[in-house]
């Protein structure tokens, strides 16, 4: 397992110098500049040369790419273009709010996914199963803004029973947190929940259909230890693989959401950039976004060993 998770830790560096240098290319070859953004329009061409001699823009690619890396190795990623603070600031105060609806919409999607799937499966063409079929293909089809301004209209601007928008830090209480919360976690959560209770679904069935499955109600186990001592336990490398698969959906997901319901989270912080081309934001988020991930994805594929002992690395 050491041996596993060092050979893992090895591969990731390389996976992240592969993305930093795919970053970095690409915001330096889309259109636009930062400094003409900066300028403003009608802006003398003297004043837009001498903020991209300030920025260090004028630089060889290569030069800022390593002044770049050598400054993020020492904890040090960069400072905001636009906002004249560190880049590292801006997201721990926009961290909350996006970490608060990503907890809650895995959790939402977690708990009924697989719910709705087990139970699919274990009535399946039945009345459970023939729902799951129509709200799965609702919630693949359906983008997030859509369902977002839907539930707006219905829950907010209708019957005025929820938040239209905006977000309460936790520390108002968490009351108003989980309020203001509901309608983006559910417009977020609708397309994972149909996406993990399909393959919760699948995997189940196939797991019936084994012959141990049928020895043991021939032995007389009950329905609850059928279902989740012996089925889904054995189903539990494909349905936690299919939420690491989610986790990486949500990243993309959650910017939608947050300029929806107008969230101040990281997704916001991020488009903002995008709009002003504020380089050292972009390139921040999106690496770090990308360690996380490759980070939970390390989690998950160790996590199987604790449902499926036979798995050994």
């Amino acid at each position: 397992m050491a041996a596993y998770i060092l050979r893992r830790l090895v591969s990731t560096i390389a996976v992240m110098a592969t993305v930093g240098v795919f970053i970095f290319l690409l915001l330096r070859l889309a259109p636009g500049d930062p400094a003409a953004i900066i300028a403003g329009r009608n802006a003398a061409p003297q004043l837009i040369a001498s903020i991209r001699e300030r920025l260090g823009l004028n630089d060889p690619m290569l030069v800022q790419f390593m002044r770049w890396v050598r400054d993020m190795l020492a904890g040090d990623f960069g400072t905001s273009i636009f906002a004249g603070r560190p880049v590292l600031e801006l997201i721990s105060q926009r961290l909350e709010p996006t970490l608060s609806l990503s907890i809650l919409t895995m959790i939402l999607s977690v708990t009924v996914g697989v719910s709705f799937g087990i139970l699919a499966a274990w009535r399946t063409g039945g009345l459970v199963d023939r729902l799951l079929a129509a709200f799965s293909a609702v919630g693949y089809s359906v983008p997030v803004f859509v369902i977002g301004y839907f539930l707006i209209y219905f829950f907010a601007i209708r019957t005025h029973w929820l938040p239209v928008q905006g977000y309460a830090p936790f520390n108002q209480g968490l009351g108003l947190w989980f309020v203001h919360l509901i309608l983006p976690t559910v417009a977020l959560g609708l397309g994972y929940i149909a996406f993990i209770a399909r393959i919760t679904r699948a995997s189940m069935l196939e797991v019936l259909s084994e012959d141990y499955m049928r020895t043991a109600a021939a032995k007389g186990a009950s329905s609850y230890a059928m279902l989740f001592h012996h089925a889904l336990k054995n189903a539990g490398v494909p349905i936690l693989t299919v939420v690491g698969i989610s986790f990486a959906y949500l990243i993309g997901g959650v910017v939608l959401t947050e300029t929806v319901f107008n969230i101040p989270g990281i997704g916001r912080l991020v488009v903002g950039a995008i709009n002003n081309r504020d380089y050292p934001i972009i390139q921040s988020v999106l690496i770090l976004t990308s360690g996380l991930y490759v980070l939970v994805n390390l989690i998950v594929d160790l996590a199987y060993t604790l449902i499926d002992p036979r798995i050994r690395y």
